[in-house]
Order: C-alpha cells, then structure tokens, then sequence
C-alpha cells in the first residue's frame, strides 16, 4: 500500500517528493497546489506575491531548503540578495508619527535612537540585573520586557512578530519563538550569560541535516541575507509538482477528505466524492485545526488538542506606483501594535526585485491577530483602500496606484501561543501510544517559515524510511 500525503501545499509536495520513489497519493481539497505560495503575473509583467516572498538561506533547513532546489535544478532561478544590499541592511519601525531605521551596525547599538529610549547594547545590563524567572513558558511580550525592558517588548519584539506571524507579542510563546533565549535563561539565569556559555562551549553537531550542497556552499559564500525565484517564489511548488507528475506520483485535487479512519496497519480516507484511499502511512501536512474534524470520531481526545491551535486571517495589498518613489530604500517597515494602525507592515518589493518598469511596489499586510473585529465583513477592495490611504500617509505619496491587487488569507498563520511545545507533546504522545501510522508536517508544528515547513516534510520522510527498513 502506498503513502498518502495529505494538503498540496508547499509541506505536502516536499513530502511528496523526499517520499517520490514510492509513488505516493497526494490529496488536496482545491483545485492547485503550493498552498499559500502564489505568485500574481500581472499584465504589465510586474510580480505580485500574495503569500510569502523570500526565503532565508541560514541554519540547517535554509541549508536543506537550498539542496532541495539544487536537485529540482532550479539553481539558475535562484535570486539572491547579499547582507549588503540595502533590503537586507535597512528594516523600519514606523512609531510615533515617523519612521525609524533600525540599528544595522555595531556602533548603532551604543547610540540612543528613536523610538528607544536607551541603546540596545544597554538591554545586556538590563538582561543581566533581572533576576531569573523558572518558568515553563510566558509570552514573547513579557520575556523580552522582563529580560531586556518594555522598550525592546513593545518597538522591536511586537512588530516583528507581526511580521514574522502576524500575531500578538502577548500571546504568543517565547518558548517556540525565542527558544534558544528562554532555554538560556532557564539553564544559566541570564540570557547572555547562556549565549556566551553555549558560544564558547565545543561546537554543536547539526542533526538530522545533510552536507550543504554547491547552491548553500555558494550562498554562504556570497553572504547571501535571502532569495526569491525567477518568476516569482511559486516557481519553487510548480517545479516540484512537475518533476513529481513526471515521476508519477498521483495527484487527486479539488476533493476534499472528509474522514479518516486507522486500522491495525493502515488507514483509510474518505473524499468527498466517495472515493475511499487505502494506504499505509498518512502523512498529514493540512493545518492541525483542518486536521482535527477528521479524527474526532475515532480519536476524539487528538482531535480536540489539534483543534487547540488557532490561525490568524491576514489580508495582502499589493500596490504598484507609477516611477521610483522611495526615498530609503530598504526591506520595508513595520508597525507596533500600540500605534493601533490598521498596517502590520508593508514590504518594499521593488528595493528587494527591481521592477521591470522602474515602478515602485509595495505589499502591504493588515488584520492578523487582529483582523476580527477590525475587517469583519470587509471586502477585499475596502482593505485594498485602507492599505492604499495607510501607504500614503506614511511614505508621503500623493499619486494614485497604477495597480492594485488585494485578497484575503483566511487562517493562514498558526499562532503559536503560549503552551506550544506542551500542546505538542500532547499530540506527539498519544499518537506514539496508539501507534498511528501518521506523521504531522507543516506549519502547524515547528515553525512556520517555508524552511522549516520543508525540514518538517524531509525529517518525517526520513523517519518512514528507517522505520520500514527495520
């Protein structure tokens, strides 16, 4: 009986395709696949994203990510952006009526710069006179102001988890996103303390991960910051599912699972058309609140800890000016939740990719963690509007958009708020208990970027493999 990899989303085709030797059945509820990955050619040929845009090449599953390219040969697409560039140096944080660069040098550490109220390099004293605080986990909000002061907590640490996953610093856990400075203070009372202990202590061995290929050698090399793909970062899911129709991996779209059943050695799923798919493993790669309705009449206690996580609903604006209109160039900005904007940031794409006019384009992102009450019951041209007047009023501009593209990604990022890691536990034990033969992919778990989506689908397929090997 063959694997069945459940989703068609970027998790879904990296498993897939690790898995592809084995012919695998993919099911995906809608009619394309790539998930949230979905690149807008427009008519004047300028590239809109309506999802996420770039990739970070650093850490083991940047590393992984990059080999995975390497071998769908898509090295020659690859577009990078070295540490240099003005995109990767310069980041913004619109606060108090302006904007404010943020601190890209050593020197501009020690120097007191608004919206701070101190230099961040004061944040090591402050981190190492607080006093230590044993905990299983708090809020991202709290750690990073009980550590490093509110300033930190409320103008660097909240508007970049707005831009990271579009979530509220005071709700979300410090133990997932902050993992390596919460252990550091659990294990040596301070967080810099912790660091340079594990910074002078014998280097760690990466597990799981295999040798970097040419592209991440190449990439560590040229000081890559991040990539994006020719044609847009769809390129990267519309390969994979070519390479695995070629392979004759079998695909079954726009019908949806409505049940999923174990037996003693395989599982069963229900579609919507009334097809039923045997197979002997599942790998699931839906959102663990998709997932949870599936499993509640047979494992109803696993259903309700998938059903624990919630996701936030965020709209995408991208906008298109006639000519260069960007004074600073840099990655974008980003706005603290305190300054009750109804931006959580806008991205400058055409700093990061020259448009082929010379236009400028922007994506702005809204809603979030709190996008109910805020945008109930708006239309996509409403917020398109919204995003339009926000880009003006804080960069200045007077002209009119040439281009405008707005839609809605309802539940598109999992918030891991704070319990994560136990919550996981929880799934991971019972599934492990009742021996089911399924393995959990996907931004639901581990991370939420598309490196860790893809090491996700690469360490399950790893783990089937050995398991059917013994």
């Amino acid at each position: 009986m063959p694997t069945v990899v459940l989703g068609g989303g970027i998790a879904g085709l990296s498993a897939a395709y690790y898995l592809r030797e084995a012919a695998p059945i993919v099911i995906e509820a809608t009619s394309r696949l790539g998930g949230w990955i979905h690149t807008n050619k427009r008519p004047s040929g300028t590239l809109f994203e309506l999802g996420p845009r770039t990739i970070r090449p650093a850490g083991v599953p940047g590393a992984n990510t990059l080999n995975l390219i390497e071998d769908l040969n898509l090295e020659q697409k690859v577009r990078p952006i070295s540490r240099d560039h003005p995109a990767a140096k310069n980041r913004m944080i619109f606060a108090k009526g302006k904007l404010h660069l943020l601190p890209n040098s050593l020197s501009g550490l020690f120097q007191t710069k608004a919206p701070f109220s101190k230099p961040l390099a004061a944040c090591a004293w402050t981190d190492f006179r607080a006093k230590r605080k044993i905990s299983t986990d708090e809020s991202s909000f709290d750690f990073i102001k009980r550590r490093f002061g509110e300033d930190v907590a409320e103008y660097a640490i909240s508007p970049m988890l707005c831009g990271i996953c579009a979530g509220s610093a005071k709700e979300i856990s410090a133990k997932m996103l902050f993992r390596s400075l919460f252990e550091a203070e659990q294990k040596h009372g301070s967080v810099f303390k912790g660091l340079l202990k594990e910074a002078l202590s014998a280097e760690k061995k990466a597990a799981n991960a295999d040798q970097p290929g040419k592209l991440a050698t190449r990439a560590k090399t040229e000081r890559w910051s991040i990539y994006s793909l020719e044609n847009g970062l769809e390129t990267l899911p519309l390969t994979m599912a070519q390479k695995l129709r070629e392979s004759k991996v079998e695909f079954k779209l726009n019908d949806p699972c409505v049940q999923i059943k174990f037996n003693s050695d395989s599982v069963r799923l229900s579609l919507r058309s009334g097809t039923s798919i045997e197979g002997e493993t599942l790998i699931s790669a839906l959102p663990a609140s998709s997932l949870a309705p599936l499993l509640t009449e047979q494992h109803p206690q696993l259903s309700r800890a998938l059903s624990e996580q919630n996701c936030a609903t965020v709209a995408v604006v991208n906008v298109q000016f006639k000519g260069n209109l960007i004074k600073e160039p840099g990655f974008g900005f980003l706005v603290p939740p305190i300054e009750q904007k109804p931006l959580l940031g806008v991205i400058y794409d055409s700093v990061c990719f020259p448009c082929p006019s010379g236009d400028t384009v922007f994506t702005a992102m809204m809603g979030g963690h709190w996008f109910h009450p805020q945008f109930t019951g708006k239309s996509p041209q409403e917020l398109a509007s919204v995003a339009v007047r926000g880009i003006q009023d804080i960069l200045g501009i007077t002209q009119e958009p040439v281009d405008v593209n707005s839609v809605i990604l309802q539940d598109c990022i999992p918030q891991y708020t704070v319990g994560h890691y136990e919550r996981l536990d929880e799934i991971d034990n019972y599934v492990e208990k009742n021996r089911l033969p399924l393995y959990l992919v996907g931004s639901s778990y581990r991370g939420i970027g598309i490196n860790d989506v893809i090491m996700s689908a690469k360490l399950a397929v790893d783990k089937i493999k050995r398991q059917s090997s013994d």
